[in-house]
């Protein structure tokens, strides 16, 4: 028996480009189902060490209000536990905005705004997010979802379902680098790995905070580099997850997209890639990744 839980979303919510605005909707602990409507599944872990998978479907959205199921009888305070990670999930916090007025008035960007794109999926926790974010690192993106989905199979715990939720930090931090290399294939990232989850774990780090955080994206972005295995593409990419689109989280890919789009396939320098969304100012980030997979909007995912 399906239970539900009601979940407030702010104007213009669009669902779909939440889910495929970046890759994590294919790493799991989600699952994307798009038949007969959009699904995208997510497998939690409560802080009492219930697992529920939550159900996130298109056709359950009306107005401003998603309806989110679960097979999993859940308490109040568990509901609420719930409402509160999927609101991070689907970034419900991110003001979009002052990014589509600025999108309005620059051309060829119009579209950004008229599609409410912009919201970024995350993990129910910045710990998910960073770790996922070094499995991203120097590698193909077929390594990634492996590693990924290797280290939620060793270290998290199966719901009713049988699908597992990310590995608490605990979980990890009581492994060791051998076993992240020889079981999760995580090579050379093992070590950060293993050092981030245990800092967390002793409560050396605390990653939770910030999210929400007021203070300057300089400051952040120290935090971010701070962290082994975390370096200028990471923390910048991070950084686009906790609502701060400054920095641009250049990568090969995305220097590759770029010379197709816009130099005739010709390499350009990062200052030139810079120049060309400072229109964008604090935006110029968002703008870029928007910019870069425009396409997917047009044919990759059946959008409306």
């Amino acid at each position: 028996m399906p239970y539900s839980i009601r979940l407030p979303l702010p104007a213009r919510f669009h669902f779909r480009n939440t889910v495929y605005s970046h890759g994590w909707c294919a790493l799991a602990p989600y699952r994307v189902e798009t038949s007969p409507r959009l699904r995208l599944t997510y497998t939690l872990a409560l802080t009492d060490g219930t697992i529920a998978d939550i159900r996130m479907d298109e056709s359950d959205i009306s107005g401003t209000e998603m309806v989110l199921r679960t097979d999993t009888r859940l308490s109040a305070a568990q509901k609420r536990e719930v409402t509160a990670a999927m609101r991070g999930c689907l970034n419900l916090e991110l003001d979009l905005a002052p990014f589509h007025r600025v999108a309005r008035r620059t051309a060829g960007s119009g579209w950004m705004a008229r599609q409410a794109a912009g919201r970024l999926l995350r993990g129910a926790s910045m710990f998910e997010d960073t770790v996922k974010m070094i499995l991203t690192t120097n590698c193909s993106w077929s390594l990634t979802t492996a590693m990924n989905a290797r280290l939620i199979e060793t270290f998290g715990s199966a719901g009713p379902s049988g699908a597992r939720a990310f590995p608490t930090p605990a979980s990890i931090a009581a492994s060791d680098e051998a076993t992240l290399r020889a079981r999760c294939s995580l090579g050379y990232r093992a070590p950060s790995v293993l050092a981030f989850a245990r800092a967390v774990d002793e409560g050396r780090l605390d990653p939770e905070s910030l999210r929400g955080s007021t203070a300057p994206t300089d400051e952040l972005y120290a935090t971010l580099l701070g962290i082994r295995g975390v370096g200028e593409y990471a923390a910048s990419n991070l950084l686009k997850l906790l609502g701060r689109f400054d920095r641009l989280g250049l990568d090969s890919w995305c220097r590759s997209v770029y010379a197709r789009l816009h130099t005739g396939g010709t390499q350009a320098s990062d200052a030139d890639i810079y120049a060309h969304y400072d229109v964008f100012g604090e935006y110029r980030g968002l703008a870029m990744w928007l910019d870069l997979t425009k396409e997917w909007y047009d044919t990759k995912f059946p959008f409306d």
